[in-house]
């Protein structure tokens, strides 16, 4: 990971949730696709990076079904980060498509927040979710807190008024930015990928 990430335009590569875009998740194909047997560690590893997002799916759906048999009710999970990686509003094969598709399905209602990808969600998706205007917008009720894209402004949010505006302080690291310590002594329930 630290090799890779030494590359000029290449500062992704992390255990989290998948990794999207139009390149680094796509190109994989072409090469395996010419060469199938001697790229089956290629193959493997798309294989898992495709699980990630279902796996992040299962593990918000999970908490939430635990959340919905003790209140007797459908949750509501905030979504923060919708495109594939910071600073874009490309959400070509952006995990939280993917995510907002099975947590919907189950009967989730979710908000979701990215600084600069919230009409490209409109275009791609409509009305199958509800827009929060800024971080503590989304969080406001929520019964659970996902963040896929590590945008530098979700890195120190104020964790008291997250915490206070939150109906359950469940929170699912996706992208593995905050410490696992740290939030656990806030009183978040929380939980990351890889640790």
């Amino acid at each position: 990971i630290d090799l890779a990430n030494k590359h000029p335009r290449v500062n992704i590569l992390r255990p989290g949730c998948g990794v999207g875009g139009h390149c680094i998740a796509v190109d994989p194909y072409f090469i395996t696709a010419e060469f199938p047997m001697e790229s089956r560690m290629i193959s493997t590893a798309r294989e898992t990076n495709n699980y990630k997002a279902f796996w992040c799916a299962e593990k918000v759906k999970n908490a939430m079904l635990r959340f919905e048999l003790k209140h007797g009710r459908k949750p509501a999970v905030a979504m923060m980060g919708l495109a594939f990686k910071p600073e874009t509003d490309d959400m070509r094969e952006a995990t939280s498509l993917v995510v907002i598709q099975k947590l919907t399905e189950a009967g989730c209602k979710v908000k979701v927040y990215d600084p600069i990808a919230i009409n490209e969600c409109k275009r791609r998706i409509g009305n199958a979710v509800e827009y929060a205007t800024d971080m503590y917008d989304a969080v406001l009720n929520a019964d659970a807190l996902l963040l896929l894209t590590e945008w530098k402004q979700f890195r120190m949010p104020s964790w008291g008024v997250v915490k206070k505006t939150m109906n359950q302080a469940v929170l699912i690291d996706g992208r593995n930015i905050y410490e696992e310590q740290e939030m656990k002594e806030i009183g978040f329930d929380y939980m990351c990928i890889g640790k």
